[in-house]
């Protein structure tokens, strides 16, 4: 399915099926809805936009909302020494969105700023359409301040993130009700950035409980750092008396506002990502009912084009309907192969053509690519380069791909991408390695289509989901990676790919060493000599990993759960 704008005067008067009259409002702070609109980061904005793709496949009526970012996360170079250097998009708005004649506006700091709505159309699979709308304040008159608050997506400090916020979040209510989306049942949170919007509902209703039956928050944070705070103080500052001081006691801690007890308390559903992730997150937030809802990601966009045209061979009716993927049992082992090697050949051929590297396209090829980040672990796999090399000598050629970009603040994500500069230099001629800069949506797919393992190696019990793996696998790429997030659920050893580390291992935060060493054994053990000696029973788990994985971590079993579980139960 290719999702573009399509062309309207307005998101009521459009000759496809609109959403008509929708009943769920979505609300993410990033949405990565198409390679060359640079509003995400990561892992959260690929999905929400993976849902939307979903929603609009399914008839969902859903609408959603996020900002505009028009100068994106940022634009990643490295220079020869691993120093990772951040520059602003240049992305012309025009030529992808459509901006609305209706405004609203919201009060910072006691002064009016005015926003400006832009819309882009999803186009599902049978034309139903779901809209989403960009927020932006770059308006002549708002002050020069306020005209930068949807410029950067996460930039600033802490008193821009919390206007950011006050956009999304109260801004995002008032700007689906300025564009007559009136009727709205479900309001549902993507993370907590949009959590300020359940104070707009309830300045509206004044009754906790009515705001409550209309919110559903999902969290994607297992890590206590990782939930939004801000001290009250500057709260009152920005928002005024918005924030009652009776909900204080249950929203509030150390005289901070929390985002996510905001989101909590006001919410009749609540769900982590993944089963293991909602389990730590009732840990973490003792009191509340959260339940799991695995991701997933949109088949039809992460199917590269080799695949695409073999399942079209198999299993006709795909995009519509995901699970018949279970039926990939039926391929021949033969086409498997085949359009594994074209598209690990568009892969090698990129890398070759961009960074001189030399790559084979019979080499075994590791592919890791995420936010660099450290409880990701991005060196684990070059811990040991010595081990590595011998590794490589036994058992066969190695090569690895690297990608990723580090938060501009996160000093340790920056130090590990030097560091991983600094491996690639000494074991060349070795171990083929590269880092590809500015990692984005279209080398996601190049790289989860074209290595032959995809490996990740958080640490236990830091990954929420994860969803890399899962557009691997939709390629028959086997994953390798620890027991955390979707693959506890998704892992059948030596199957649909390998663990690093046992089965009980999953219940305990991770050792290094142990990870370490696990990873180097099943390396030269198991994974490696089956890739090169046994191709029958390779091609065999590539094709268990379609049947088996694909056909259930798609948005689309993740949307129709949503739809049962939280918007219409």
């Amino acid at each position: 399915m290719e999702t573009a704008s399509v062309q309207v005067q307005a998101p009521n008067s459009i000759s496809s099926r609109p959403a008509g009259k929708p009943k769920i409002a979505y609300f993410s702070m990033e949405i990565g809805i198409d390679e060359h609109i640079p509003t995400y980061s990561g892992g959260l904005g690929i999905l929400a936009g993976d849902t939307l793709k979903a929603a609009a496949d399914l008839n969902v009526p859903i609408v959603a909302v996020t900002l505009l970012s028009e100068k994106g996360y940022f634009y990643q170079e490295i220079d020869p020494d691993g120093n990772q250097i951040e520059r602003p998009y240049n992305f012309n708005i025009n030529d992808f969105l459509k901006p609305l004649p209706s405004k609203t506006d919201v009060t910072i700091e006691g002064r009016p700023v005015n926003i400006r709505i832009w819309y882009y159309l999803v186009q599902g699979i049978s034309g139903y359409i779901v809209p989403i709308f960009f927020l932006d304040t770059n308006l002549e008159e708002n002050s020069a301040y306020d005209r930068e608050i949807t410029k950067y997506l996460y930039g600033g400090d802490t008193r821009y993130r919390l206007a950011q916020e006050i956009i999304l979040g109260i801004g995002g209510i008032r700007a689906i009700h300025a564009l007559g989306y009136t009727t709205i049942d479900k309001y549902h949170m993507n993370e907590g950035h949009a959590a300020l919007g359940t104070l707009e509902l309830y300045r509206r209703y004044q009754e906790v409980d009515k705001v409550r039956e209309q919110c559903v928050f999902t969290t994607h944070t297992p890590v206590a750092a990782g939930h939004d705070q801000f001290d009250l103080t500057l709260v009152k500052s920005m928002i005024g008396d918005m924030l009652p001081q009776s909900l204080y006691p249950e929203v509030t801690f150390e005289n901070r506002l929390n985002m996510t007890r905001l989101a909590l308390f006001f919410s009749h559903y609540v769900n982590g990502v993944a089963k293991r992730h909602g389990e730590v997150s009732r840990l973490m937030f003792p009191g509340y009912a959260i339940d799991s809802i695995t991701n997933g990601v949109h088949t039809a966009t992460w199917v590269s084009e080799p695949f695409a045209r073999v399942f079209d061979k198999y299993m006709p009716g795909w995009r519509s309907d995901p699970f018949l993927l279970r039926a990939a049992f039926s391929i021949d082992k033969n086409d498997i192969w085949a359009a594994h090697i074209e598209a690990k050949k568009k892969l090698v051929d990129f890398v070759n053509n961009r960074y001189n590297v030399g790559m084979n396209y019979d080499h075994f090829t590791i592919g890791f690519a995420r936010r660099q980040t450290a409880y990701k672990r991005p060196e684990l796999l070059i811990s040991d380069p010595q081990r590595l090399m011998n590794i490589a000598e036994k058992a066969g050629p190695i090569q690895i791909i690297y990608a990723g970009k580090a938060h501009p603040k996160d000093g340790s994500g920056k130090e590990s991408i030097r560091r991983i500069y600094s491996v690639m230099k000494s074991i060349k001629g070795k171990v083929k390695m590269t880092y590809i800069d500015n990692y984005d949506m279209a080398i996601s797919k190049l790289m989860t289509s074209g290595v032959d393992i995809w490996l990740n190696t958080p640490r236990r019990p830091q990954e929420a989901s994860g969803t890399s793996g899962m557009k691997a696998a939709h390629n028959g790429v086997p994953q390798f990676s620890t027991l955390d997030g979707w693959w506890i659920e998704g892992r059948i050893e030596n199957i649909t790919g390998w663990a690093i580390g046992t089965r009980k291992s999953n219940e305990r935060e991770s050792d290094d060493d142990a990870d370490r060493d696990d990873l180097y054994t099943k390396l030269e053990s198991w994974i490696m000599p089956k890739f090169y000696n046994d191709r029958d029973n390779w091609i065999r788990t590539m094709r268990s990993c379609i049947a088996i994985n694909a056909s259930f971590f798609n948005t689309n079993r993740m949307i129709q759960q949503y739809v049962l579980n939280a918007y219409f139960m």
